[in-house]
């Protein structure tokens, strides 16, 4: 049976012009979940109407990621053209879901509008808490109780990339007092794995490898989220600077007329030294 809105009290904003934006959100917003009805819809677009869920879900995906491309870049424009991708998939999944006879788009607003409410009762309601460390322990014992969870570790998504589970696998444990007091002790439980990996590189046993290397990640995610960063975002950073640093030294021996291929790693190492120093340097 088609699901639809249930009654929740609308938030209050404040101020004109916080109202007058929201006004025009809304209607954006309809306007945006008329265009997918139409492009869904008979003598609509062939390519959406072939479209499933499993299908709009490798793009919804994309978009995400491209969305935190346009975040970190720190390009607004890219951001808000990104963040409009991401709010298209989520109402053309809404929609495949409705010709299912499952939910409308309304019943996806509103459950987030009432979960939003009901998760932070120190500002809608009189719960009072101290800091923002008591408003994760609140958020998360709230899912646990809500989804009838034995363990905090239920629900922690199967297929988000693993550095990311394991941050937040430190996260769900520190809020049972499980964790370092400071990010230096969690860095020494890195310096104890790399030992332990070390002891056995030389191991004919595969799998030995694996669990040292995999301790090693698990280790450095827990000292990132110690130091208040995802490590997902620290990791892509670091390709990010590993591209551009790479691309330099290629442009740099193409000037001295070799390519990557000509170039020995001495060669490749001292241009790869002379890329890292330059970029050391503070702009005058």
């Amino acid at each position: 049976m088609l699901e639809t809105d249930s009654t929740s009290k609308p938030m209050e904003i404040q101020g004109s012009e916080a109202m007058d934006d929201a006004k025009l959100a809304g209607e954006k917003f309809a306007q945006l979940v008329q265009i997918l009805d139409t492009l869904r819809g008979e003598g609509g677009c062939p390519w959406d109407r072939k479209q499933d869920e499993t299908s709009i879900t490798n793009y919804f995906l994309e978009e995400v990621y491209e969305a935190i491309d346009a975040i970190l870049a720190e390009d607004a424009p890219a951001v808000a053209e990104e963040l409009g991708d991401v709010l298209m998939e989520v109402v053309f999944l809404a929609r495949i879901y409705k010709e299912k006879n499952a939910f409308v788009i309304s019943t996806v607003v509103d459950k987030i509008n009432e979960k939003m409410v009901r998760r932070h009762p120190h500002v809608f309601g009189d719960k009072k808490l101290r800091d923002s460390e008591d408003v994760v322990n609140e958020w998360l014992e709230g899912k646990k109780t809500e989804k009838k969870r034995a363990s905090f570790f239920e629900g922690i998504v199967e297929r988000a990339p693993a550095l990311h589970t394991a941050y937040q696998i430190g996260l769900r444990a520190s809020s049972y007092g499980f964790d370092w007091e400071k990010p230096r002790d969690a860095l020494q439980k890195v310096k104890e794995e790399v030992d332990e990996l070390e002891a056995v590189l030389d191991s004919e046993t595969t799998e030995d490898i694996v669990q040292e290397l995999g301790d090693v990640f698990f280790a450095l995610a827990n000292v990132s989220r110690l130091l208040g960063r995802n490590p997902e975002i620290c990791l892509r950073k670091a390709n990010d600077k590993f591209i551009m640093r790479f691309q330099q030294m290629e442009q740099k021996l193409r000037d001295k007329g070799q390519t990557l291929k000509d170039a020995d790693l001495e060669e490749m190492d001292a241009v790869w030294d002379q890329v890292k120093s330059s970029a050391s340097k503070p702009e005058k």
